[in-house]
């Protein structure tokens, strides 16, 4: 995604300028800020017309190295223009050093990065990241690939290996041990679990981790929730799709509290990368911190899971029924449940909240105060209709 508002930088980048003006634009002619000049030729080297890809190639190649140095360290560089200094060949070690400690680089350019350069000290830099090494598939296997790593390189990156990805023990032993310490439950969850295994995504090891997240028994819960139609499609998943999940509820998370801790990023990952029948039990049998995961789970089986948990408090609701990323069949089921709609927290988040579905909503407006009433008529983040019935409700206690 560009990071420039510029419309002529907009124009090229989506084909929309003449050709002209993309032959102006890859000669570097156009009046440009450097970010934006990188942007714009990046994009026309790969141009369907091939001489305005061999121009912008050209104006590329004529960069100052301190520009380009400029552009790796840089917060507002294109994650294009990152990737495409992270792949060029010859880039000085300052350049790639800076790319490696750019949070904005995006990771499978630092893969390829560990992959190809021959610099000792960039590896080491990117080892330091262990929440990349974690978040980011084959960057270990890169780094301890390359014949240039340094020792220092290949120890972070073996002992991020050892401490969140090997497998060491077979469910079962896990098991075993689980229940000599009392951990019957956890016992449960990693004998029945089907993603622990060579083809599951998840390491034997992690069984262990994840399992002391679970405080709920087989006996305690209560599946006949689970929808007997669909459910086949419901569980078939790829693994891109889990990435995909992971990385989003990563983002969400960061996007709240700020730095993710790496035992934290760990534990998303093990978690969201478990097949979605585990993920279904975990919801419902897990602990606190399981179900602050899971309720952001793409997968509206899993999420509602989190709901029939029968640990979960309503402190828990209350903050689930503020979030905007939440499923809309959670906030629907929370506004269902007698006790919850006894609360009027949630009760008043919920009427906020623009995910809720909107009879839902409309339900919960009686029951809501005159002044939350008229503040929720102005508020331009829920449905018209719901601001009209709110307007409505409002008069009419006030009697205009």
């Amino acid at each position: 995604m560009s990071t420039s508002t510029n419309p002529v930088v907009q124009a090229v980048l989506s084909g929309k300028a003449p050709a002209g003006a993309r032959m102006a634009a890859a000669r570097g002619l156009l009046p440009l800020a450097q970010n934006e000049l990188l942007e714009v030729l990046v994009a026309l080297a790969s141009d369907a017309d091939a001489d305005i890809a061999g121009a912008a190639g050209a104006t590329l190649a004529e960069q100052e190295p301190a520009a380009l140095l400029d552009a790796a360290s840089s917060n507002e560089a294109a994650a294009s223009v990152l990737s495409y200094l992270a792949s060029r060949a010859g880039t000085p070690r300052e350049v790639q050093e800076a790319l490696a400690l750019n949070p904005r680089t995006p990771d499978e350019a630092v893969t390829a990065l560990a992959r190809a350069t021959r610099e000792g000290a960039v590896l080491e830099v990117i080892s330091i990241n262990q929440q990349r090494l974690i978040r980011a598939g084959g960057l270990i296997e890169a780094i301890i690939e390359n014949p240039a790593r340094t020792a220092e390189a290949e120890r972070r990156a073996r002992e991020t290996q050892r401490e969140f990805f090997e497998k060491e023990r077979g469910a079962q032993q896990i098991a075993d041990e689980m229940r000599a310490r009392g951990m019957s439950a956890a016992a449960e969850f990693v004998e029945a679990a089907v993603s622990f295994d060579e083809q599951g995504g998840v390491s034997l090891d992690d069984a262990w981790v994840i399992a002391q997240h679970i405080e709920v028994g087989d006996d305690e819960i209560d599946d006949s929730w689970l929808p007997s139609e669909r459910i086949e499609e419901w569980l078939d998943e790829t693994y891109e799709q889990r990435a995909a999940n992971f990385e989003r509820i990563v983002n969400e998370t960061h996007a709240e509290i700020g730095e993710v801790a790496p035992e934290r990023l760990s534990l998303i990952r093990r978690i969201m990368f478990m097949k979605v029948k585990d993920r279904i039990k975990l919801g419902m049998k897990g602990d606190r911190e399981a179900r602050s995961i899971l309720i952001r789970d793409s997968n509206k089986v899993v999420s509602t899971a989190v709901i029939h948990n029968p640990r979960i408090t309503d402190q828990e609701v209350e903050a689930i029924s503020a979030m905007r990323a939440v499923s809309d069949e959670v906030l629907r089921l929370i506004a269902l449940n007698r006790a919850w709609a006894r609360s009027y927290p949630i009760i008043h988040n919920l009427a906020r909240n623009p995910r809720t579905p909107i009879m839902s909503a409309m339900n919960i407006l009686p029951r809501l105060h005159t002044k939350d009433l008229k503040a929720l008529s102005q508020n331009r983040n829920v449905s018209e209709n719901v601001r009209r019935q709110a307007y409505r409700l409002s008069s009419t206690r006030e009697g205009h």
